[in-house]
Parts: C-alpha cells; structure tokens; sequence
C-alpha cells in the first residue's frame, strides 16, 4: 500500500468527521427506537443514553479511522518547517493553554455580557446533562473530541490554509469554522477564542499535542464543573450566608 498525499488525507479525514456528524443523529436513533433495556427508563432518560452511546461509537470508530489514515503518511503531522518543540515543552505549553483559553473566554464572556448576550451554553448544558444520566459520553466530550476537532481545524483547516497564506488568516477562519461548527451564533466569539488560541499554541510548538493537551483539559474542566454545579452554587450559598452572618 503506498503513502497517502496529504491532500487525499484532508480529503478522507474531512469525509469521515462529516460521516461521524451525520451517523451519530441516524445512530442515536435508531438506539432511541431499539434501546434493549427501555422498560426501565423515562422517556427523556433513553433519548440521553441513546445520544451518549451514539456519540461514543461514532467518535470511537471516527479516532480509529483517523489513525489509519494519519499512519499511512508519517509526515502529515509535519506541517511546519521549523524545529519541533520538545515533548516536555509541548506538554508544558498545553497546560499553559489551558489558562489561556480560560482567561480567554472569560475576556469573551465579558464582551458578550457588554453587548447583552445571555451568559450560559445550551450546548455545554445538554451534554452535561446526558453524562449526568450516561457517563459514557464523558469519554467523547474529554478524549475523542479534543483529538478529533484538532485534527480538522488545527491539522488539517488552521494547516491547509497556512500553507498558502499566513498564521493569522489561517488562524481566524479555522477558529471562525471552527465556532461556527458548535452550532450556536450567540456565542461565537465564545467559541473563537479557543480556536485561536489552540493554533498559537499549534503554531508555537509545532505539536498537534500542544492544543490537543489544552483542549482535553478545557473540555475536562468544563464536565467537572457542569456534574458538579449543585455542589459549587451550594458552597457559594453558604459563603454568601457566613459573610452576611458576620457582618
């Protein structure tokens, strides 16, 4: 079998992550309409298992696909032509990221707040609640999305682009798609900061870990902190009663 060009793997990659987005609405029900256990569960309570394992299989069979296709040509992860940074440097620069990306969307969260927008992710909120009835999909939103999307919108959009013009046109389109994608408008300058910031950290490593790092652990602060919401707003009430209490 011969190696790939990269072009014929923007081209499969591309097709598999539209594949993937498609064939977890179809899988998703056809698991609603078929859940063997159904009996025991609401309604509601089937359609977020469904949703949760549907996206676990599509992203699993997704990450595998993706692997064959980046294993048949050893240089796609090549893109820049400057020396790659060390591993422990890139794994240092994507901790750093994720302070960067939380600062950034706080600055994001400001912006929005100024112009009226309602703080708040339907998105984030939905998902968090399918793990709270289905953990499964804790695996997809913390393991296989942050592979997944930095692959396409880092490697392959943020990449393809640079090549032919310069890091911030490639950077601001990919983070452009790359919010648009998510699905909800209101927010998406929201959605763009991260973007932009995982191609600097992409762009300064030259890692495609470096942001995949970042991106795990935004992902994974954000599930801990939706699962345990009740939990922080009651600390947060109890604060708010022991300051009134002594003064």
């Amino acid at each position: 079998m011969g190696e790939l060009k990269n072009g014929m793997i923007y081209f499969y990659l591309l097709l598999t992550y539209a594949a993937m987005q498609v064939g977890s609405i179809y899988l998703g029900q056809g698991l609603f309409d078929h859940f063997p256990w159904a009996e025991q569960y609401t309604e509601k309570d089937i359609a977020y298992r469904a949703s949760a394992w549907s996206l676990f299989i599509s992203n699993a069979l997704a990450a595998i696909v993706f692997l064959f296709f980046m294993i048949r040509n050893k240089k796609f992860l090549h893109l820049f032509k400057e020396k790659k940074s060390s591993f422990s440097n890139a794994v240092l620069w994507g901790f750093i990221g994720f302070f960067l990306v939380m600062g950034g969307q706080m600055l994001a969260a400001m912006v929005e707040s100024v112009i009226g927008i309602t703080p708040g992710s339907d998105n984030t909120a939905v998902l968090s609640d399918i793990a709270k009835v289905s953990p499964i999909v804790i695996i997809s939103i913390v393991l296989f999305a942050p592979f997944l999307e930095e692959v396409i919108f880092r490697r392959v959009l943020f990449g393809g682009i640079y090549t032919k013009s310069n890091f911030w046109v490639a950077a601001v389109v990919s983070a452009l798609i790359f919010a648009a994608m998510h699905n909800e408008f209101e927010h998406i300058l929201m959605y763009m900061m991260p973007g932009l910031i995982f191609s600097y950290l992409y762009y300064k490593t030259k890692r495609l870990l470096t942001p995949i790092i970042a991106h795990l652990l935004m992902n994974g602060f954000v599930v801990i902190g939706q699962l345990n919401y009740d939990k922080l707003e009651q600390m947060q009430n109890m604060k708010q009663a022991m300051i009134v209490f002594f003064q």
